[in-house]
């Protein structure tokens, strides 16, 4: 199923990692990157496989993803070594120069998997697929490319705008830059065309909560499907906002009910308006995606 919220947690802080377990995030991106200092990058390191060990994959209440740093730095294979024994139910690729570096992250996986009797290609891949500019200029070739670990694509601006030089990644209304909504964009016709989730990047002010829910209602009428957080302040929005409304629901099944009862017709009439095969696909999408949380949360 979709995770609506992914929540970044330092990897080498014992308290935050201690919060885990009390907070509603779909997914935790337990950090070894950038929110861990490089003297701190081994302490992580023996902190994490310990940390998942003692939440087995298949007692897991949320998922738990590890950051890696990236895969050109000096630490990624040194994390990879440390972590996937320990059998995360996935990696977050930073810093992906195109498909190829996710490619060369699966055969890692593989090689690791099998020497530590994880089952082959448990090990999922979400790569963030803007924060260079030569990436940026790849996000299409992730659609051809053959990557069955990869569950869905996100992106950052952060990252991207510090490697442009920009002195912001928002225009004078307080909206993304061309640049941003371009890469955005991108990264969603991306990830929809290979049928995997499209995960928006984060909503920085963790103090506006009406901002966020804002962002985030925008985002999914869009398609995304999910969204980054940095603070556990920000997961019940995303988790709430993420979800079909009542009144989509109500819609959807009146819907695939109408169709349900009549499968000869290929277009149909409710309350004065006709609907055909692509919305009785959002429908049942819409139906499968409100019982899935709704069973989750039960």
């Amino acid at each position: 199923m979709n995770l609506r919220s992914w929540l970044f947690i330092p990897a080498d802080s014992e308290k935050k990692l201690s919060k885990v377990d009390e907070t509603r995030a779909d997914a935790f991106l337990l950090d070894m990157e950038d929110s861990v200092a490089p003297s701190r990058k081994q302490v992580a390191r023996e902190m994490l496989p310990a940390f998942l060990k003692e939440r087995p994959k298949q007692d897991r209440k949320h998922q738990l993803w590890v950051r890696i740093n990236p895969l050109d730095s000096e630490h990624a294979l040194s994390d990879l070594a440390a972590v996937v024994g320990a059998e995360p139910d996935g990696i977050m690729l930073p810093k992906a120069n195109g498909p190829q570096d996710v490619v060369c992250l699966s055969n890692y996986l593989s090689a690791l998997e099998t020497a530590s009797g994880v089952a082959l290609g448990a090990t999922r891949i979400l790569p963030l697929v803007t924060e260079t500019a030569s990436a940026s200029l790849t996000i299409h070739e992730y659609v051809n490319a053959q990557l069955p670990r990869v569950h869905g694509l996100t992106w950052g601006a952060e990252d991207l705008s510090a490697a442009l030089g920009a002195s912001s990644n928002k225009d004078e209304n307080g909206e993304w830059a061309f640049t941003y909504k371009m890469v955005r964009a991108q990264t969603l016709l991306a990830a929809r065309a290979m049928n995997v989730q499209a995960v928006d990047t984060l909503y920085v002010d963790f103090r506006d909560p009406e901002g966020l829910a804002t962002s985030c209602k925008a985002s999914r009428i869009e398609g995304f499907s999910g969204r980054l957080a940095i603070h556990p302040a920000q997961v019940e929005v995303i988790n709430r906002c993420y979800m079909p409304t009542a009144e989509e629901v109500e819609l959807a099944q009146q819907i695939v009910d109408a169709f349900d009862s009549q499968p000869g017709l290929g277009t149909i009439g409710i309350d004065g308006k006709m609907y055909d095969m692509p919305h009785l696909k959002q429908a049942r999408r819409t139906l499968e995606t409100f019982h899935a949380y709704n069973k989750t949360s039960s």
